[in-house]
Parts: C-alpha cells; sequence; structure tokens
C-alpha cells in the first residue's frame, strides 16, 4: 500500500477492525517515510450492475463518484465519514441485491436521497436541488417543507 500522500510504498498497519456487518476491514495505516495516518477499507470485489446514464449510455458503476456526490451534498455538515461510508454500502447492498444486470441511474440518485434524508436533511435538500433541477421556488419549498413537517402517526412513548 502506497502512502496517499507522500506515496512511499512502505505503510505499517496500526489497528484492523471488522465492520458491523462483516463485510468489509477497516485498517489504520501509518507511512514509514512521513509517519501520516491514513485509513483503507478493503472490502469483496462483487460486480455490481452497469449504470445506464439519461441519455442511454451505459458505464460501470463507480464507487469514487458515489462517494462524491454525498460528501458533496455532506460539505462541511457535522456527519461522520463512518456514517457516510455506511450509506454507501447501503446503496451498494440495495444495488447487489436487486439482482438486476443494469440500473438506471436514476435509480440510484433516488437511492442517494433516501440515504440523505436519513442522515442529514440540509445534505438531502441541498443534493434535491440540484438532483431534481428545480425550476422554480415553489418546487424548493416543497422539499424543504417534506423535510420539515414531522411524520405523522408517530407518537413517542415512555
Amino acid at each position: 500500500m502506497h502512502c496517499p500522500y507522500c506515496a512511499h510504498p512502505g505503510t505499517q498497519v496500526l489497528d484492523t477492525r471488522i465492520s458491523e456487518d462483516g463485510d468489509s476491514i477497516r485498517r489504520r495505516r501509518r507511512c514509514e517515510s512521513c509517519e501520516r495516518r491514513f485509513t483503507t477499507y478493503e472490502r469483496p470485489e462483487i460486480a455490481l450492475p452497469v449504470v445506464v446514464k439519461k441519455n442511454g449510455s451505459r458505464a460501470d458503476f463507480d464507487r469514487g463518484k458515489l462517494s462524491f456526490s454525498l460528501h458533496l451534498a455532506l460539505r462541511k455538515r457535522p456527519v461522520s465519514a463512518e456514517a457516510i461510508e455506511a450509506a454507501i454500502e447501503r446503496i451498494e447492498d440495495k444495488l447487489m441485491s436487486s439482482g438486476d444486470k443494469e440500473v438506471p441511474s436514476d435509480r440510484i440518485g433516488e437511492l442517494v436521497m433516501r440515504e440523505l434524508k436519513k442522515i442529514d436533511k440540509i445534505a438531502y435538500i441541498r443534493f434535491a436541488s440540484v438532483y431534481r433541477s428545480f425550476e422554480d421556488v415553489d418546487e424548493f419549498a416543497e422539499v424543504i417543507r417534506e423535510v420539515a413537517t414531522p411524520s405523522r402517526g408517530r407518537a413517542t412513548r415512555k
């Protein structure tokens, strides 16, 4: 493993942990040259469905693009890296368990919105405003009302 900071080929594993669901291994590493620390994740490589874009073209699923989108929506929000990683894994799990060989990009966008709505409402609104390409303020206001209105029928019990 090369250091992401100085590209030195030698790193030392400081800590290894298995994720709660047992699907990945998290390793804390230290570079032997610059001594900076970083985290790596190991997970089995599984074939995910091919993404069918709006223009009809097809592309391999790219975990990096998914991660970038979530990080962009969650920029400067109080959400841990572990929570983001868990959301990415839940999205991948849903795609794999669908059994589909192809998945429309819209489906991935909806899965991202569902995860963002659970972990941070501001990030959800940010993502929705770009993803849904709001035409006017009323559409934007509707999404805000959607997340601001508490779910009906949920009573808190002691």
